[in-house]
């Protein structure tokens, strides 16, 4: 995303004093700072930029407390599943355990957000600045926010971005974001998750299509044949990215970088590494993440001694959805076909061990149907 011009950063728009709520509180009320000082450095001493991070109970709590009281639990402020996985891989010895903490701390923790990042200005993670000159944005927009972090893979599959392939159904309906991640997702419920298929009040496709499964028709029979063997996407999702061999660390000037083996356009179906009640899905759609047993190198040789404990394979569910994709035009396009499953073929000797539970066996690719 281009940055914006200095000035765009910092304009403040007078309209802000029409809020009827917003518009009534005075600068110092939430970013500090004395206004009745005549020499502006004395002026601005003690002034925070985003006094919503990393606690917000003396500025948005004031009113809206329930969404402060749940703040430290939703995922994009806290990013819980990534030091849960990172901390899952990692060794056990504290000083190693030490070392890629701050390795973690260096790079995986500059894209959470907070209610100021969403409502208010851009995320920092491209360099930040005032969306609407400071006004509150109930509604964050979908592309100075959303996929301002949320770019590389969302952004080009949910807009069809990637080459020859098509925006989502979803975006041709002009749905915004907030159309399926309603606030109550966005802003936590107080629960502390793992990941974020298990947040409760994520979005499901039956939220919309609640009588997909009761129509009478040859498309609703293929449903309720599927249902809770196959996930939606198996059938609806195009080609994704997927990432691979992520390094990083920082050069002689201290700057932070980071550096991919590739990222190729793909699309395979594994074993769901992550069944419950709320996913109970045999059958999923895998990404690959570009995590690697040597990310950490920079840090500390061998922090991730114990990689093998999760799948570089896992869960996804692209945004880039088709009512017709090339595996669902018929039975005999997914049934037999066993280049769309992840076998052990589409996966590194190194990395067999951490996928065999995504992998799927010969045995259970599902056999090619006669086609009356």
């Amino acid at each position: 995303m281009e940055p914006l011009a200095p000035h765009e950063k910092i304009f403040v728009d007078s309209e802000i004093a029409e809020d009827e709520n917003h518009g009534q509180l005075g600068c110092e009320e939430c970013h500090g700072g004395d206004p009745g000082e005549a020499d502006w450095k004395k002026a601005h001493a003690g002034v925070v930029k985003d006094p919503s991070y990393p606690d917000p109970s003396d500025t948005c709590g004031m009113c809206h407390e329930e969404i402060a009281e749940h703040y430290s639990t939703s995922l994009h402020v806290s990013l819980a599943p990534f030091k849960k996985m990172i901390d899952t891989r990692a060794g056990t010895e504290k000083e190693v355990f030490a070392k890629v903490n701050t390795g973690r701390e260096a790079h995986c923790t500059s894209c959470h957000s907070s209610c100021g990042q969403c409502h208010i200005s851009r995320p920092e993670s491209v360099e930040g600045g005032l969306l609407e000159g400071h006004r509150f944005m109930k509604r964050p927009p979908t592309q100075q926010v959303c996929t301002a972090c949320h770019g590389s893979r969302i952004e080009k599959e949910y807009f069809g971005k990637n080459k020859g392939l098509k925006p989502d159904a979803h975006k041709e309906k002009y749905f915004k974001c907030s159309k399926c991640h309603k606030a109550g997702e966005m802003h936590g419920d107080g629960k502390t998750y793992v990941n974020r298929y298990e947040v409760e009040n994520g979005p499901k496709c039956s939220d919309c299509h609640e009588k997909i499964y009761e129509m009478k028709s040859e498309n609703a029979k293929n449903h309720w044949i599927h249902k809770d063997r196959v996930s939606c996407q198996v059938c609806h999702s195009q080609p994704y990215k997927n990432c691979y061999a992520c390094h990083f660390g920082k050069d002689k000037s201290g700057f932070k970088y980071f550096k991919t083996k590739g990222s190729p356009m793909n699309f395979k179906i594994g074993l769901n590494p992550l069944r419950s009640d709320r996913r109970p899905e045999m059958y999923v759609p895998v990404r690959h993440v570009p995590v690697d047993p040597n990310s950490f190198n920079f840090y500390v040789k061998d922090g991730l001694t114990n990689f093998d404990r999760l799948p570089t394979w896992k869960l996804a569910t692209p945004h880039n959805l088709r009512r017709q994709t090339p595996q669902n035009r018929s039975c005999n396009n997914c049934h037999g076909k066993s280049g769309l499953f992840l076998n052990a073929k589409d996966v590194e000797a190194r990395y067999l061990n951490a996928n065999k539970t995504v992998i799927v066996p010969s045995d259970r690719i599902p056999t090619k149907r006669r086609e009356d």
